[in-house]
């Protein structure tokens, strides 16, 4: 009897030991696509941060400086393109690791097309978009740097900073990348993005 209890008792221990483990690797698996990831070209890096629910994007880096050359709205063809936003709105999909929303097509219409991205694992994020259903097409990012924290601006409204201090003014040193900080430390004056959820573009549409 004494053999037949300890091998019931091991049993239920090993099921209860496998259950945890589980579930500790299905909260470490929970996929995290904010962070700065390279471009398939390697000419940029996109900082990717969730904004009061949704993921947002923006250049965070460039091999090269440029401009919003394409834009369909003449008036903003001269905007530098570091700092701009590139993601918009993108809604996460219910139990996959995809959000979806759009994604500005700077390189040849100048406009917004409908877009996804998917982890397909930690460090690679898969980008899709369609103009108008068609002309569908896709990359691979790398990731750059390590998942960011939450940005204060998912705080209260009465504690949330305003959107009017959010941009830096690019240095010389501008296209150098600095991981985002803690919500609770200043943005370093050699990263001219910082916390693109306060980015005016970013912050009037969200807040």
């Amino acid at each position: 009897m004494r053999i037949l209890d300890y091998c019931r008792t091991s049993a239920i221990s090993s099921l209860v030991a496998t259950a945890l483990v589980t579930a500790g690797l299905g909260s470490a698996l929970a996929g995290d696509p904010t962070g700065d990831w390279l471009v398939a070209d390697g000419v940029a890096k996109i900082r990717v941060a969730e904004c009061k629910g949704s993921m947002w994007g923006a250049i965070s880096w460039e091999k090269q400086p440029g401009v919003d050359s394409n834009n369909a709205d003449h008036a903003k063809q001269t905007r530098p393109t570091l700092g701009m936003p590139l993601l918009f709105d993108m809604k996460k999909k219910a139990n996959e690791d995809l959000w979806e929303g759009q994604v500005y097509d700077a390189k040849t219409t100048g406009r917004l097309q409908q877009a996804s991205i998917r982890l397909l694992d930690p460090d690679k994020l898969e980008i899709k978009g369609c103009m108008l259903g068609i002309l569908c097409g896709g990359e691979t990012w790398t990731r750059a740097a390590p998942p960011i924290p939450s940005s204060p601006s998912n705080g209260p409204a009465s504690t949330a900073p305003k959107a009017s201090m959010a941009k830096t003014a690019p240095s010389k040193s501008a296209h150098k990348t600095i991981g985002q900080k803690s919500a609770t430390s200043a943005t370093p004056p050699t990263d001219p993005v910082g916390d693109i959820c306060l980015l005016p573009e970013i912050a009037g549409t969200t807040h």
